[in-house]
């Protein structure tokens, strides 16, 4: 007699990628959780000592960050990511209404790996943040 073994499958929840939005306007905070939702698991936090937590406790796949928050300077997130060897290969890109060339300048300087200037398309946010993950996979291959 043959026997017949059904397996129940689990279903296949590929994980999305994370992302840690830094940005103190909930409003901006509420707008890219939605556009970028779909794609990515989103945790958002408003002020730098949130975001460098949220960094060490859990490290996200790609950060976005503005450089205006408040009384603190996105900057100074950038290159304490830069500074961390558990973070450093983290991408970053700086999401900011700050548009001039030497903000874009000082952007990079500062260990960004990509910045983009708000008001920005969804589409083309999470394909710029495609494109970080994409390239941080690629340098992790070569790594080995």
């Amino acid at each position: 007699m043959l026997s017949i073994r059904l397996m129940a499958r689990e279903p296949r929840t590929a994980q999305l990628p994370r992302v840690l939005f830094v940005d103190d306007d909930p409003h901006t905070q509420g707008r890219i959780k939605q556009a970028l939702e779909h794609m990515f698991t989103v945790r958002c936090a408003s002020s730098l000592e949130e975001a460098r937590r949220c960094l060490l406790e859990e490290p996200p796949d790609l950060l976005i960050c503005e450089i205006v928050l408040g009384n603190e300077n996105g900057l100074d997130l950038c290159r304490f990511v830069r500074d961390q060897s558990s973070l450093r290969h983290l991408p970053v890109m700086i999401l900011s209404s700050q548009m001039t060339v030497q903000d874009k300048i000082a952007g990079f300087a500062a260990g960004a790996d990509d910045y983009v200037v708000k008001p920005v398309d969804a589409r083309h946010l999470a394909a710029r943040l495609r494109l970080l993950l994409r390239i941080k996979q690629l340098e992790l291959r070569n790594q080995d």
